[in-house]
């Protein structure tokens, strides 16, 4: 009976009848392996949720990171291709000088391009658009092969043009097409442009043309924004540390040549930089509904070792030490896990050989489809999630003396952990913190992310313990259905703090993505198609200017039209640091790379708020002054009084900071970073640019707004062909694209926490599915009737689901409030319709899959659970 009652561990086997004393470690493991397997024999029954969590989550992160790899890894190896050589050297306004290109030449093969934006009209002048002109020399293509739909070639006075022009002017192959003051011969459409992804996005059609022909357009006219590139492909298979060493040499024999010099390593480095932070966004997803999924584990679990307690009562009574019996049904989690991950890792390394069949030729994917160091890595995040929500339960058994496991289902024991579990506890998680701090690509981003998740998981135990609390101070309720639901809020042994904890976590994963999705959407399309004026016109030349305004004014009398002048400016240095030197962050970077829009003016420019300084007189004629952006300034460490030095047309200026200005950028009217005081730029020669709105009162219909918009830019295009007017829906259609590509990956993530939510909810329920078959079974002998039962439960789930959504819905709310106005610095907006349909879909969600338990606990028989119970 002593032995019964106490059962103290000893460390040793010998107090267990039958059985061997092991000796030493492996002996110890081996004994508890065997009884592992016998328990197993019955299968996996119970451990399906657990399965499918594990799963789920590590096919999340290891699909994103092998897909990330896979595309990332493909730009690296066909990088030459992609820039078409080794090294380009770019700049606005200025090509590369004889003496440049005849010092490059003793490294290789040199190819010229020109890329500007223009516009194109048919021979007759009825239509028009807006093109992407790349004027190449003869040496195009060095890497690669420009592959045309029926083979032709370029040739003088011809195009090779995107098949989509021909489609937007109603033209074929042959047909005539009039750029600038040149008419054209459309020679063949592009099939396959090798270098397009080191163009970047593209506003229009691309359209190849030979350099000697664009100097025959009459488009180069002074303060014109032409990016002119040369190319070196250097002699034979160069390594990259090769290329960098030339790249140093470049630089040092040219230090103000106002380069942007890019190598094969970064040829697509926007795109890559893009893919980058994407996958490093959806990892985190990923790893949230692995998280989320972890409770789901902890109540597989839970409800697999209350399914065990007879057997391991039996196994304590028998003298089974406390390490064997943990150490039984640790082997059989960790064997179930491995299971699981094997699953994710097996899906998540099929989709590298999906995007494969799927995604569009001119994408490369690495040579190598298969990357087992992201699925080494999502396989280790499932395994030490599998092992922090799995240890408590299982600990819990270590701690409980046999005579409470017979009684715990009707006279639960507290569980006190000791510091030893404790320890354990956080020893997993630290591991599985530092895994993730240690991978993140964004490492503020990823602690961020943690210290989320954790208050998230306070909270929604905090409200668990609120409802619980309130549940038990409501006065009884004389009907028998509230009266029954609100004490199985707060009875010993209520779903409660499962199911609120399982539910929140969830729906607070998917409110704050939905929310995301919503907001870009609004952002980046609905808010700026309101806002953002009819057209932009560029390229404006001084001795025109008058005459273009005068039209403006005549075919739109009544629209607003804006016009500043336009050059382009590099950064040189900073505070006396060079720009390249200069240390910046992430979202200040952009400022330092390649030229920048720059204007000057009298005034404050319309859209700008003055925040620190003041403006400069209208007369001011001494050293030159300049307006930054305020925020910019803010992120860079700039202050009023710092000098800055900027290469404009070849001429390096230095300016002092005299004010900073707020800048709404979101307007889409004509904005700068840097605005300099007039007398900075007397004489120089440049551009202007306008906008145009046409009904600032927002009277016309869109279709009355379709059609002035074509009657102007026909006019225009013919009066001004130099100038190119940017039709502004045309452009945000662009953006539209590429937000609703974005747009699939927040769905994409958005249903990967429904599944993780449902799985997770239905485990919680799962867990307590024994004491609702006991509750059932004494209220039918009671008397109750089936419909009675089923009327309070559907009551007990509808307050929890509804209650535990309002506060989902409150997380979710704030994390999607963070992440847009702190991250992705943009406007936050509420969206009701999004409140309202999470709301219900939580309750009937728990209504649903806790009926579907509730129901199966209905058909038991009585006699057989009072007798076994």
């Amino acid at each position: 009976m002593d032995q019964l009652t106490s059962n103290k561990d000893t460390g040793s086997a010998h107090a267990f009848p039958g059985l061997p004393a092991p000796r030493g470690i492996w002996a110890s493991l081996r004994l508890a392996f065997r009884f592992a397997l016998r328990e197993m024999r019955g299968g996996l029954r119970g451990f399906y949720i657990f399965l499918a969590c594990i799963a789920l989550g590590v096919a999340a992160i290891g699909a994103v990171g092998s897909a990330s790899k896979a595309l990332t890894g493909g730009l690296n190896e066909q990088g030459r291709q992609i820039l078409g050589g080794d090294i380009s050297l770019s700049a606005i306004h200025t090509p590369s000088t004889e003496e440049q290109r005849a010092y490059l030449k003793q490294f290789g093969q040199l190819a010229q391009l020109a890329s500007l934006r223009a516009m194109a009209r048919t021979a007759d002048a009825s239509d028009q658009l807006l093109i992407d002109i790349k004027a190449v020399d003869g040496n195009y293509p060095m890497v690669g092969d420009l592959v045309t739909t029926n083979g032709k070639t370029l040739a003088p006075g011809s195009l090779i043009v995107d098949p989509l022009l021909l489609d937007r002017l109603g033209l074929s192959v042959g047909d005539p097409l009039v750029i600038g003051v040149k008419q054209f011969t459309i020679a063949d459409s592009i099939a396959d442009e090798p270098d397009a992804l080191a163009s970047g996005i593209a506003f229009g059609p691309r359209v190849i043309m030979g350099l000697d022909d664009l100097q025959a357009t009459d488009l180069l006219q002074p303060g014109v924004i032409v990016r002119w590139i040369t190319r070196l492909k250097m002699d034979g298979d160069p390594s990259l540390s090769q290329v960098e060493a030339v790249i140093e040499q470049i630089r040092a024999e040219f230090p103000d040549a106002g380069w942007r010099i890019r190598s094969r390593a970064d040829a697509a480095q926007g795109l890559k930089r893009n893919i980058d932070r994407f996958a490093a966004f959806l990892v985190l997803v990923g790893l949230a509904s692995l998280i989320t999924g972890g409770v789901g584990i902890a109540n597989a679990v839970q409800a697999f070792i209350s399914g065990r307690q007879t057997t391991i009562a039996s196994y304590k009574c028998l003298g089974a030490p406390s390490w064997l019996i943990v150490g039984i049904y640790l082997m059989q989690i960790v064997f179930i896990a491995f299971i699981g991950i094997a699953i994710g890792v097996f899906f998540a390394a099929l989709v590298p050989f999906i995007l494969q069949a799927v995604i569009p030729d001119n994408l490369p994917l690495s040579s190598s489809l298969f990357h087992p160091l992201q699925l080494g890595k999502a396989a280790l995040f499932g395994l030490l999630a599998a092992l922090l929500f799995s240890m408590r339960p299982l600990l819990r058994t270590r701690s409980i003396p046999a005579t409470a496991l017979f009684r715990d289902q009707i006279a639960p024991v507290k569980y006190r952990a000791s510091k030893r579990d404790w320890l354990i506890v956080l020893a997993l998680g630290a591991l599985l913190v530092g895994l993730v701090l240690a991978t993140a690509e964004v490492l503020y981003v990823a602690a961020a992310f943690l210290v989320g998740m954790v208050i998230v998981f306070l909270l929604l135990r905090f409200v668990a313990f609120v409802i619980m609390k309130v549940a038990a101070r409501l006065p009884r309720f004389r009907h028998v259905v509230p009266r029954l639901a609100i004490a199985n809020l707060h009875r010993p042994g209520a779903l409660t703090p499962s199911v609120a904890l399982s539910l929140g976590l969830g729906l607070s994963l998917l409110v704050t993505l939905v929310l995301i999705d919503l907001n870009l959407q609004q952002q980046l399309t609905g808010n700026l198609q309101q806002k953002a004026p009819n057209f932009f016109f560029m390229n404006i030349q001084n001795s025109e200017v008058d005459q273009f305004e005068a039209e403006l004014e005549a075919m739109a009398p009544e629209g607003m039209h804006q016009r500043v002048p336009m050059l382009r400016g590099r950064l040189v240095t900073l505070k006396g640091i060079a720009a390249r030197d200069f240390e910046a962050p992430d979202g200040a970077q952009w400022v330092l790379r390649g030229d920048r829009g720059i204007t000057y003016s009298a005034h404050l420019p319309e859209n700008s708020t003055l925040v620190e300084g003041e403006w400069w007189p209208q007369d001011y004629s001494g050293e030159p002054l300049l307006s930054f952006d305020a925020e910019l300034a803010d992120e860079m460490g700039l202050a009023i009084g710092d000098s800055l030095e900027v290469n404009v047309l070849g001429r390096t200026i230095s300016a002092k900071i005299y004010n900073l200005r707020q800048v709404e950028w979101q307007s889409l009217a004509i904005n700068f970073v840097m605005v300099f005081s007039p007398n900075t730029f007397a004489g120089a020669p440049h551009a202007h640019l306008a906008t145009l709105t046409l009904d600032p009162d927002g009277k016309e219909s869109a279709e009355q707004i379709g059609q002035r918009e074509s009657a102007i830019m026909k006019a225009l295009v013919q009066d001004f062909p130099a100038v190119t007017s940017i039709r502004v829906g045309d452009a945000l259609d662009t953006v539209n694209d590429l937000v609703r590509q974005l747009a699939w990956g927040m769905r994409a993530a958005s249903s990967l926490a429904i599944i993780a939510s449902i799985l997770v909810l239905a485990g919680a329920l799962a867990a307590g599915q024994r004491e609702r078959i006991y509750d059932a079974v004494i209220l039918k002998t009671l008397g109750a009737t089936r419909g009675k039962v089923l009327q309070a439960y559907s009551l007990e789930y509808c307050l929890l689901g509804v209650i535990t959504a309002v506060f989902a819905l409150i997380i979710g709310h704030v994390a999607a409030y963070l992440v847009l106005t702190e991250m992705m610095e943009m406007a936050f907006a509420w969206q009701p319709l999004v409140s309202a349909i999470v709301v219900v879909l939580a309750m009937l969600l728990t209504i649903l899959l806790g009926l579907i338990g509730t129901w199966s606990s209905l058909n038991r028989k009585p006699a057989r659970i009072l007798r076994n119970g």
